[in-house]
């Protein structure tokens, strides 16, 4: 093993220990500050309606994590992260700021929570940044790492503010049924996005980051998503201290637009890396390290689901997940391909890029897409 595979091996081990850590030592107070926030039934039935709006969330952001996607225990991680580590940094954060610096409600409320919030859960964007580099090839990825933090933070804090909606101690009304419901209606139905949007402007910025060649923009890109989550994340609370006029106003004329854009560039950012993947391996097949027959089917979505039906059709299961295993070995390829291209190769990007063509080569003989011939196992 090289000394690079040993150091991203150790890298990769010190992530996950630490964020590991991190979220079971988060996860402990705030789940004892939920099951205290209100009444055993209470709590269970927030918790319940936290959590309608996370399935399609996430289901939104894995549709646009389809050409490689991200490992599924790192997903899980950005979630708990949201859930337990973030929620709990801010949450001492803003308590100390109340209690040691007099912070007003208002300016904790537009000022101290956007600054905290957007500040721990981007810690995890950063920790992927400086020990699991790898995993991200630009703008999509930070925006799908950045959503499901924010969708994990949003569910704890949906569970805070539902129970103390029920209890009327939220201050907005009488409480009960009225209460929970409104608060529902806000929160998980109106915007549920609003978390994941916030934090998105943070994974631009390091997806912009990775992909950058200049030692300036590695730097200031993410400072400046931080500051823009920020912004944001300030606009929309501040909204809410000019009652429902500046807080639908505020939904109108910048969140709903906000959301449509970031909607609109995780659209185009894949289709760009369709253009990509075709260009970074076709000049990978013409230095002989992928077939370049085999492109169209790697690259096109739809020609992907087809090639792994016919493989399914003709040889089962096992010849489903070998072209599973041969289509995802392409991509990621490309994606080191094009890093290579562009001159921003991570440093063990020999050894990745080996271990890519030997798990093509090794897969290729036994798998055949539709209109060639089967092989004989």
């Amino acid at each position: 093993m090289t000394g690079t595979a040993r150091r991203a091996r150790r890298d990769s081990r010190a992530f996950t220990v630490i964020v590991c850590v991190l979220v079971g030592l988060g996860a402990i107070p705030i789940l004892l500050v939920v099951a205290l926030s209100s009444a055993p039934a209470i709590t269970i039935l927030a918790t319940v309606l936290a959590a309608v709006p996370v399935v399609p969330l996430v289901l939104c952001f894995l549709w646009l994590d389809r050409y490689e996607p991200e490992p599924r225990r790192l997903l899980l991680m950005a979630l708990l992260w949201g859930a337990f580590v973030a929620t709990f940094g801010a949450l001492v954060v803003q308590g100390i700021g109340g209690i040691f610096a007099g912070v007003t409600e208002e300016a904790s409320l537009a000022v101290v929570a956007p600054v905290s919030e957007e500040l721990t859960k981007g810690l995890f964007l950063l920790f992927l940044l400086w020990w699991r580099r790898a995993e991200l090839d630009g703008v999509l990825d930070g925006i799908v790492y950045a959503g499901m933090v924010g969708i994990g933070f949003a569910f704890t804090e949906n569970i805070l503010y539902l129970g103390a909606a029920y209890n009327g101690s939220d201050g907005m009304g009488p409480g009960g049924v009225v209460g929970i419901t409104t608060t529902f209606v806000l929160r998980c139905v109106f915007s549920p996005f609003a978390h994941p949007l916030f934090t998105a402007f943070t994974g631009i910025g390091i997806g912009l980051a990775v992909s950058s060649r200049r030692p300036l923009v590695r730097w200031l890109a993410p400072v400046v998503g931080y500051l823009l989550a920020v912004l944001a994340h300030g606009l929309w609370n501040g909204s809410t201290l000019f009652g429902a006029e500046g807080f639908f106003g505020t939904y109108l004329l910048i969140m709903v637009p906000a959301f449509a854009g970031l909607v609109w560039l995780g659209v185009w950012a894949r289709r760009s890396e369709r253009r990509m993947l075709t260009a970074a391996l076709g000049d990978a097949a013409q230095r002989g390290l992928v077939p370049a027959t085999d492109i169209g089917w790697v690259v096109d979505l739809r020609a992907r689901r087809h090639a792994r039906a016919y493989a399914k059709q003709t040889g089962g299961k096992v010849a489903e997940q070998a072209m599973r295993d041969y289509q995802q070995a392409a991509i990621e390829l490309g994606f080191l391909h094009h890093r290579y291209l562009r001159g921003t190769a991570p440093a063990d990007f020999a050894a990745r890029g080996g271990d890519y063509v030997a798990r093509i080569n090794a897969v290729r003989p036994s798998i055949a897409f539709p209109g060639q011939v089967v092989p004989t196992r």
